[in-house]
């Protein structure tokens, strides 16, 4: 590990050292035997360190130990779980800088936005902490004389977690501070291409729970490819997964887990939309879908993909666009006068050309052009000019997410052609609406407006906070994390009936006498 633009040092403060670069139940690192892969920089192309991959040995010991940890866990008063998490949270607030740093570095997205990244883990640690009081359930009057009813909730066990690139920290720490104050244990599948975020983050929680006493477990990782992914989707010892990543990985993990009548929590792609009508508010839209667009190089789920523009002001927003766009500064993330970075790698960046190349093929017509930029700053081959065209919603290209920044313009005449054509995608994760005009803006929001999880009024489609349950409808794969009452996907609820009369009354009435 060298130490350009500091990274070393940073690895060094956040406690990764050579020797424990792999799998983990917590403070006890494992040695597969395995070969070393090399987790490389989208900045400047080169490796940052060597990643040890696990085998079945190395999956089968961290499910084992996960499974005596939960036999503790939950058992630990759901107020201490949340003082534990609140211990951790307050860890990540003491490293913010530094992950964000390794966040920026391995994954390639802006600084500020890696900040935000660890930002989001430490709001959802404190909302799990007031959670850990509230984990409510309900009493209901009982038909039968003498007897009272209620519900309550219990953990479920181990929690798989199977996390994306473009968020390398942040969607576990949705997952893990719900879990761990639900009293579950989880054991987290990185992705292969940002590992080192997940060692750091490993790191960071074993100190605290080996500080309280916890057995090693709660917190697992392990480092592979899409074969972990099997083994976590096809094992009937872990009775929920939460997967992050692409439509197709979804319903491969979805259909895996739903043939064990396990549960799957899916988190997949998006094809999001602003509605930008004659009467929105055009400084605070084209900001909205600048971000939207270019923000994270196109790569987040929330990524604005298109634009569907009300016909009267297509020409004006355009041109602001793409002025905009002209302004751009493209180049390392670390530096925090430029606005965009890389792509993950040399993968996204043919699927980047390969969009362009369709929609061309299909029609779009070209507002600003993109290419693969190369020279001084740009050794990586993984830096893209953000691009703009001119389509139409039922082309193929448009019908499908390609994570890069490309940006489609769609025009219409009524709000309800509009709202048709922001539905008429496969996928269902965020949308939403620029105007100043009460009556489409309810109608966007109303039963038959927007069929996405998640529907906005006058911000964009990317920035969700905690406090909302996050998720998409359709192809996105119905799932919730975060914020709201997410935290039900990670227990199990139970009806209870107690007979506190010397009778035995039967429900509905029913005679059984003997």
């Amino acid at each position: 590990m060298d130490n350009r633009f500091g990274i070393s040092s940073a690895l060094e403060r956040l406690g990764i050292k050579s020797e424990n670069l792999g799998s983990s139940t917590g403070e006890n690192w494992l040695d597969s035997g395995q070969a070393y892969f090399s987790s490389d920089s989208p900045v400047d192309g080169k490796s940052i360190a060597k990643v040890q991959e696990a085998n079945s040995e190395t999956y089968e010991q961290i499910i084992s130990t996960a499974q005596i940890a939960f036999e503790k866990w939950r058992l630990v008063p759901a107020p201490q779980r949340g003082e534990i998490v609140r211990e951790i949270g307050n860890a990540l607030r003491e490293v913010k800088a530094d992950l964000g740093k390794l966040v920026s570095f391995e994954m390639g997205k802006s600084y500020q936005e890696g900040l935000g990244e660890v930002q989001e883990m430490i709001d959802i640690c404190d909302f799990a902490v007031g959670l850990s009081r509230q984990l409510y359930g309900l009493t209901m009057h009982s038909e039968r004389p003498g007897h009272r009813m209620y519900e309550q909730w219990h953990p479920l066990g181990i929690v798989g977690i199977i996390s994306a690139f473009n968020f390398p920290v942040a969607v576990w720490s949705w997952n893990t501070a719900l879990a761990w104050v639900c009293g579950d244990v989880t054991v987290w599948k990185p992705s292969e291409k940002a590992p080192l975020s997940g060692i750091a983050c490993q790191h960071i929680v074993a100190k605290i729970f080996k500080k309280h006493g916890m057995p090693e477990g709660i917190s697992s990782l392990i480092i592979g490819d899409y074969k972990v992914g099997e083994m976590l989707s096809h094992d009937s010892r872990v009775p929920l997964v939460s997967a992050t990543g692409s439509t197709r990985m979804g319903k491969l993990v979805g259909k895996a887990v739903g043939e064990r009548l396990g549960r799957s929590l899916l988190e997949l792609g998006g094809n999001n939309a602003i509605i930008i009508t004659e009467n929105a508010d055009m400084d605070m839209a084209i900001r909205g879908a600048l971000f939207g667009a270019v923000g994270t190089a196109g790569q987040r789920c929330t990524s604005t993909r298109r634009l569907i523009i009300h016909e009267s002001v297509f020409d004006e927003v355009a041109k602001r666009l793409a002025s905009a766009y002209s302004k751009l500064v493209i180049g390392n993330p670390l530096d925090e006068k430029n606005h965009v970075g890389p792509l993950i790698d040399q993968d996204a960046v043919k699927m980047y050309e390969a969009a362009i190349e369709k929609v061309k093929a299909e029609g779009g017509k070209e507002i600003v052009g993109g290419e693969v930029l190369s020279g001084e700053g740009y050794e990586s081959g993984c830096y893209v000019k953000p691009a703009i065209f001119e389509a139409e919603n039922h082309y193929e290209i448009v019908q499908h997410e390609t994570f890069a920044p490309i940006l489609y313009l769609i025009k219409y005449k009524t709000i309800a052609e509009a709202i048709a054509i922001q539905n008429g995608v496969p996928q269902g994760l965020s949308s939403a609406i620029m105007t100043t005009n009460m009556r489409e803006a309810e109608a966007f929001l109303s039963a038959a407006g927007s069929d996405c999880g998640i529907a906005n009024v006058n911000i964009g489609t990317s920035g969700a906070e905690i406090g909302g349950a996050f998720g998409g409808e359709k192809e996105t794969g119905g799932g919730r994390e975060s914020g709201s009452d997410a935290w039900k996907a990670y227990m199990r609820r139970q009806t209870n009936t107690i007979n506190y009369s010397t009778a035995l009354p039967l429900a509905q009435g029913i005679k059984f006498d003997i």
